[in-house]
């Protein structure tokens, strides 16, 4: 059973950064981040094939946030800048066996989650 891990959540006024990591258990093809807010359904933001680090996001956070593998094995980090308050939700990474795409039905693996909240 792959395992993932969500690290670095917190809280930070509009306007400023945060940088979130997922460690996955076992090499992944395919990471994606994903954001739930509270009411609303869950959102794909971005998502990176590791084999050749190429990227794509979601409009909503297109040109300010950054998916990119990490420095430490397995983990691929989620820089986020210029945070808006309607950015505030739980921030999930997930693993896809299949296609790899902003679905969360194409997600076979997830973490459990980190909540960001931005103040205004």
């Amino acid at each position: 059973q792959v395992q993932l891990m969500e690290s670095g959540g917190g809280s930070v006024q509009t306007g400023g950064s945060l940088k979130l990591s997922c460690t996955a258990s076992t090499n992944m093809a395919c990471i994606v981040w994903f954001r739930q807010a509270p009411g609303k359904e869950r959102e794909g933001l971005a998502r990176i094939t590791t084999a050749d680090r190429v990227t794509f996001y979601d409009s909503s956070v297109k040109g300010r946030f950054t998916v990119a593998i990490g420095n430490s094995k397995n983990t691929v980090d989620l820089q986020m800048n210029s945070l808006k308050p309607s950015d505030t939700a739980v921030y999930y990474c997930a693993a896809s066996v299949g296609v790899c795409g902003l679905r969360p039905q194409f997600m076979t693996y997830w973490g459990q989650g980190t909540q960001v909240t931005v103040s205004s």
